[in-house]
């Protein structure tokens, strides 16, 4: 994907946040509050596989742990046309900073608080600086290294708490009826978070 459509989807990303914050909850009950880029569409003007950014929701930190969406996700995600187009979406808890070993200097896309001169929300500021190669100064600054072991460690603790949960929830529908299939994928999904963050704390 050339780097220019890889903003392109940010942007119409950032307008679809804005249109779905405006839908009934009782139709898309999670709501999501804030869109965010990091990774390379922020670094480099190469062509890139997918464009990737955070989808922030206003939920308990235990309920968005590290690679592991929230319920409603998959629901929300077909309802935008996400799941279509070529964007890995982290989900993240505003109750804690969103940042971690990968997430680093995020760029705000969207927000559901009205952004001064900002209409819907839309960050419009950075999206032009981020086509002109200077998003820099709208980007989030790099945490201390102190900060960063702190943060790997509170991730850390929601992350196990994440996998003993699904472990038990796995157990327990392991010889009942119906499929596994959904248990197995939240506890593969909480597998693969605990041990991403075991690594980069070590």
């Amino acid at each position: 994907m050339k780097w220019s459509r890889a903003v392109h989807h940010l942007e119409e990303l950032a307008h679809v946040c804005a249109d779905m914050a405006g839908r009934p909850a009782t139709i898309f009950p999670l709501r999501v509050t804030a869109l965010w880029a990091f990774g390379e569409v922020l670094t480099s003007q190469d062509d890139l596989d997918c464009v990737q950014v955070v989808l922030a929701v206003d939920l308990p930190i235990e309920n968005v742990a590290w690679l592991c969406p929230p319920a409603g996700a998959e629901h929300w995600s077909r309802g935008t046309g996400l799941s279509r187009k070529p964007v890995a979406a982290m989900w993240r808890s505003t109750r804690a900073p969103l940042w971690n070993h990968r997430i680093r200097r995020p760029l705000l896309i969207w927000d559901e608080r009205s952004i001064s001169d900002e209409p819907g929300g839309v960050a419009n500021h950075a999206l032009s600086a981020l086509r002109d190669g200077d998003a820099g100064t709208f980007r989030l600054p790099e945490p201390a290294p102190g900060e960063m072991a702190f943060r790997l460690e509170a991730e850390l603790a929601v992350s196990l708490r994440a996998l003993e949960s699904s472990t038990a929830a796995y157990e327990h529908s392991r010889f009942s009826p119906g499929g596994l299939e959904p248990v197995a994928d939240v506890l593969w999904r909480a597998s693969a978070g605990y041990l991403e963050v075991l690594r980069a704390v070590r």
